[in-house]
């Protein structure tokens, strides 16, 4: 084997790292912006705002634009084609995440005096146990490019409720009338709500809020996408293009 060669196995086994776990700054062409594959999707970012768990923008996000893999933004757009037969829409919360925000997610975790989101986002978990409970890792698929955070929104589009520094906060596993006005249609919890509530597969909910959870999680499996039990809104285009790869190019 030459030197160089074993040197640099060496030198990925004393760093535990892969080659295929290397952040990527810069954006391969096969990612697109999901809006030009599918002008009449609704993309309302979380991390770009404030109204999320953290409470303040995320590292990385510096515009409302959801970037995804050629692949998984086209199979998608064949769920939007099902549901504008039906005048719906899909909303997307989440896309690609730079590995920086998962990074922040990181950092804010350890710091048990932040909690300034508690009540709406994580109201019956004890911060210091959000790791353990696996709501936080240090890796996310979405940094892979093909995993979105998704709802679904009725047509004509309902009044989205305006969130500000000012807003009073509501659980987020409340009944609906009584959390954060989202326009989408009742999926039984609100967006990133750490609660038992929002495993996909849940017998405590309303019919008609399994029913808008099953009609999501049907849609998006028969064009490959694979959801994540402990999250109904979370999916995965199961032949993701780059399964262990995690990107870092900011959104903008």
């Amino acid at each position: 084997m030459r030197p160089i060669i074993c040197f640099f196995i060496l030198f990925v086994f004393a760093t535990n790292l892969s080659i295929s776990q290397v952040n990527i700054k810069n954006r391969p062409d096969n990612f697109v912006n999901v809006k030009e594959i599918i002008p009449d999707l609704i993309v309302e970012l979380r991390y770009f705002g404030e109204h999320n768990f953290v409470g303040r923008r995320i590292d990385g996000y510096n515009a409302n634009i959801c970037y995804l893999t050629k692949t998984a933004a086209d199979s998608l757009a064949k769920v939007q084609e099902e549901l504008r037969k039906f005048n719906l829409t899909l909303k997307i919360y989440d896309g690609y995440r730079p590995q920086r925000a998962v990074n922040h997610f990181v950092e804010w975790a350890k710091d048990l005096s932040d909690t300034l989101m508690r009540k709406e986002f994580y109201p019956t978990v004890d911060k210091k146990n959000l790791f353990k409970d696996g709501y936080i890792a240090d890796k996310s698929s979405h940094s892979r490019g093909s995993t979105v955070d998704l709802t679904i929104v009725p047509i004509p589009i309902p009044e989205q409720e305006t969130f500000n520094k000012d807003s009073e906060l509501c659980e987020c596993f409340l009944p609906r009338e009584l959390r954060f006005k989202d326009n989408s249609i009742d999926m039984g919890s609100g967006f990133d709500c750490f609660h038992p509530i929002s495993n996909t597969i849940n017998n405590d909910l309303e019919l008609n809020q399994r029913i808008n959870r099953l009609l999501l999680k049907t849609l998006m499996e028969k064009y490959g996408f694979k959801n994540y039990p402990l999250e109904w809104w979370h999916y995965t285009f199961k032949n993701e293009p780059y399964p262990d790869t995690y990107f870092d190019f900011v959104i903008e």
